[in-house]
């Protein structure tokens, strides 16, 4: 049983006046009028009131020492955490010369009478490169099955003194071709392919739909092809002259055809369009320009060189930043300096707490949610001597803080299209926009969350040994990031290996969950992996990665009852089952489906009869469905569907209907 914190005076505001108003004949009998209208019953509330306040504060004296008590132990409350997008800055027109965007550029959705502008900063400077196209290859399928290339000399086809057909195979052929070719990494700008061609009478393809996809060559070690994201396409399927607009993500070095570079490709691909080329286009003349370029940008304000004040020499001085709540710190850019009387600078560096805290280390400690900055303690000890934890800073030392950045919360989780005004001033920038939704941002953490977290830190110790180590640390590695961690150890796995899954968090895990929405991102693994790498035993072989997903596909056929509306019935019975079968919110207690738990027809039938109105199950189909290029696929009807220790069931399609 658990214990029960008791208040110190549960007396409410009523009970007070009822008490003092049960007093009055005791001390003062002539007093007989106790109507609300009497100037002394006004005064009885008016104290009743003021204890009330009093009685308040002493209440909270409890979570005050479990607070410290937090503190003694090492749990510091979780700070705000900022929402994060990839922000698009167009170019009023292509430039002849590079453009500069530095570091910290603000960029804000609309203020309005009722709304703050909400601020955005970008993470990096980067540069808007005028890009040089230095190869251009074709290809297609020769006769021996090999894709072979041919090549053709850029500087010709930017002069429109050489031409080539943008598809080789006569008539074209699936994967048929064309490559250009960059020396200049243009990851994520945004790229204009200004196309000539002639005309091509009969070429037999919808000019809306045409059967080509524009890919780039992706980062991964495979070098893989990837879709980009197509702004607009004027040429009207290589038919007329035009302007090709495309959204670069982050690009790769590779070679094709025996040349090196940063490839661009447009390949056929019939599968995308009824009708396909019966006669390749002829391309006589290309121009590239860059149009933008997309930076990724945080919910946040950057300060830079604030002044704190002086110090008087003492130790355990604290100063406080003029802004709250500061987001977690970029160590190697925003710190504390502490200027001599001299001139000379002094880096001093943050850390958690300072129990390892040397007398010249120079320490101190920042406080996110209050922007409390506290330099380290002197304490006496017991044959007398004073024992400092950190260095002090010279008396009349100017405290200065280099740079940091506050803001983040819940507020920056914006809809797409939202951020549009910019609030720095750069030449030739014509207009901004994030073309996806903002995600990540996070409150700072309440008390009450925080005290949950407290037996898992007993627990662990901050240290991953167990299983529950394992799973409780890779959440505390990514607050607000990580919707499940579980921990796979021998003897499911090999002798002295630790296998980490992690379901990334999702917005509304709740109904369907798009497949792409549950991959785990390389920069959250990365977290992961380096918080748990400091804590892991030393012959422990860890890896961190995302469960194997198992979609699902039901038939199911349901008879309501005649009282129940029948199709609010068959539509919650759906509803049921996306829940159900759901790696976060699914199985039978709703904290997510069982890692390595086999799913089978009785366990649908039983979260079926659970809903309100169904009266039986007449069938029941349970298909297990694998994803692939944007769809589902569905196999043969099992009984049972048989999960491996890291598998985790996952809702695909369901179809569920009244007989």
């Amino acid at each position: 049983m658990g214990f029960e914190t008791p208040k110190l005076d549960d007396r409410s505001f009523r009970d007070l006046v009822d008490e003092a108003r049960r007093r009055i004949p005791l001390y003062c009998p002539e007093w007989t009028d106790h109507n609300l209208s009497d100037p002394g019953i006004t005064l009885i509330e008016l104290f009743a009131w003021m204890t009330d306040i009093v009685l308040y504060r002493l209440n909270r004296v409890p979570d005050k020492m479990y607070v410290k008590f937090m503190e003694m132990i090492g749990i510091r409350m979780q700070e705000a955490e900022p929402a994060r997008v990839p922000v698009t800055f167009w170019l009023t027109v292509p430039q002849a010369n590079d453009i500069t965007i530095p570091d910290g550029t603000e960029v804000s959705t609309v203020r309005t009478d009722t709304d703050p502008a909400i601020v955005f900063s970008t993470d990096v400077p980067v540069e808007i490169y005028v890009p040089k196209l230095a190869h251009v290859l074709t290809s297609s399928t020769g006769r021996t099955g090999q894709r072979e290339f041919k090549s053709y000399e850029a500087r010709r086809v930017l002069g429109g003194n050489e031409s080539f057909l943008a598809f080789e195979s006569k008539p074209p052929k699936q994967g048929d071709a064309f490559y250009i070719g960059f020396e200049q990494d243009l990851s994520h700008h945004i790229l204009g392919i200004q196309i000539s061609v002639a005309r091509a009478e009969g070429a037999g393809i919808d000019p809306n739909n045409p059967p080509y996809v524009w890919e780039v060559m992706g980062v991964d070690a495979e070098q893989n092809w990837m879709p980009v994201a197509l702004d607009m396409d004027g040429t009207l399927g290589l038919n007329t002259p035009g302007l090709v607009r495309i959204h670069l993500p982050k690009l790769s070095k590779g070679t094709r055809g025996g040349v090196t570079a940063f490839w661009v490709r447009c390949r056929l691909d019939p599968t995308r369009s009824q009708r396909t080329y019966g006669v390749s286009p002829t391309i006589t003349q290309m121009s590239i320009a860059s149009w933008g370029i997309t930076i990724e940008s945080t919910n946040v304000t950057r300060i830079k060189n604030e002044i704190l004040g002086r110090s008087d020499g003492t130790p355990g001085q604290r100063f406080f930043l003029a802004h709250t709540p500061v987001v977690p710190r970029i160590k190697s850019q925003e710190y504390i300096i502490v200027r001599r009387d001299d001139g000379r600078d002094e880096r001093w560096a943050e850390v958690a707490d300072f129990s390892s805290s040397l007398p010249d280390d120079k320490h101190y400690t920042l406080d996110g949610s209050t922007g409390e900055i506290h330099f380290g303690p002197a304490l006496p000890q017991r044959d007398g001597s004073i024992q400092c934890f950190g260095a002090m800073p010279p008396k009349n030392a100017m405290i200065v803080m280099r740079a940091y950045r506050f803001g983040g919360g819940q507020q920056g989780n914006l809809a797409a299209e939202t951020i549009t005004i910019m609030k720095s001033n750069i030449p030739y920038i014509a207009r901004v926009t994030n073309r996806i939704a903002a995600r990540g941002g996070l409150d700072a953490e309440k008390l009450d969350t925080a005290k949950q977290r407290v037996p898992g830190f007993l627990r662990s110790l901050d240290r991953a040994v167990t299983a529950q180590d394992f799973a409780y640390l890779a959440e505390e590695a990514a607050p607000g990031m990580v919707s499940r961690a579980f921990c796979l150890q021998p003897p499911t796995t090999a002798r002295g290996e630790i296998k980490v899954l992690i379901i990334p968090r999702i917005k509304s895990p709740e109904g369907y969950i798009a497949p792409e929405s549950l991959s785990l991102s390389q920069d959250l693994r990365d977290i992961i992996f380096a918080y748990l790498d400091e804590r892991r035993m030393l012959a422990t072989q860890l890896d961190v990665l995302p469960p194997s997903y198992q979609f699902v596909e039901t038939d199911v056929r349901i008879r309501v009852l005649p009282s129940a509306p029948a199709e609010e019935t068959r539509q919650k019975a759906e509803d049921k089952l996306y829940n159900f079968l759901n790696p976060i919110t699914g199985g039978h207690d709703g904290k997510g489906w069982p890692f390595g738990r086999d799913l089978n027809i009785g366990d649908i039938m039983a979260a079926l009869l659970a809903v309100p109105g169904v009266e039986s199950v007449r069938a029941a189909a349970l298909y297990p469905a694998t994803y692939e290029r944007g769809s589902f696929t569905r196999g043969e009807a099992l009984a049972v569907l048989p999960l491996p220790p890291q598998g985790i069931v996952a809702s695909a399609t369901h179809d569920v209907r009244i007989e």
